[in-house]
């Protein structure tokens, strides 16, 4: 558990995305796991409306899902070339483990925008607990985050995919990535 405050600064500034492709096992205990979700719901939530879902699919359900990809990537491109549906295979099957995160906006005075935010903040945080753990996610969308097929073997409208939230142990060194320049993106109020 990160305690001080120097190690928590050290663990925000070291985290790093893994590829959902190289990710493999192990991946989290379900007991690693249960604790990685509570840290994602400990995220600001105006209102208390807990405006987010979790859907574990477990490597016993990993055909399923990609049954579910490629029959929607068919109905929706019916010229789909075979490298376009082994993509959607590939897809399911990355990383030991695999939490979707569904942003579920309640009926309120609180406005969408706010609780969109939230659901994005509970996958920030589910990132930074795995890697807490000594695990590497990805944070993937693209095509499947978007084609309502998908969305719906998971919920229903008004719900969105936030993300696919790919979990497990680098195959190799995560490489650093170029960070924004902070004088370039920060300014005083003028």
């Amino acid at each position: 558990m990160l305690n001080d405050r120097s190690s928590v600064l050290s663990h925000l500034l070291t985290r790093r995305s893994g590829k959902p492709r190289d990710l493999v096992a192990p991946g989290p205990s379900e007991a690693e796991l249960d604790v990685a979700l509570t840290a994602a719901m400990r995220v600001p939530d105006h209102g208390k409306l807990a405006p987010w879902r979790f859907v574990v699919v477990g490597a016993d359900q990993r055909e399923r899902l990609a049954r579910v990809l490629t029959n929607a990537y068919r109905a929706e491109r019916p010229e789909a070339k075979r490298l376009e549906l082994d993509a959607m295979e590939q897809f399911a099957h990355q990383a030991p483990t695999l939490v979707v995160v569904l942003s579920s906006p309640r009926e309120s005075h609180i406005p969408a925008w706010e609780q969109e935010l939230s659901a994005g903040a509970a996958c920030m945080n589910l990132l930074h607990a795995v890697h807490a753990q000594g695990y590497a996610g990805g944070w993937l969308t693209g095509w499947p985050a978007y084609c309502d097929a998908v969305r719906d073997a998971f919920g229903r409208a008004p719900e969105r995919i936030a993300g696919f939230m790919f979990i497990g142990t680098p195959s190799r060194e995560l490489d650093e990535r170029p960070r924004p320049d902070p004088a370039r993106l920060v300014s005083d109020w003028a």
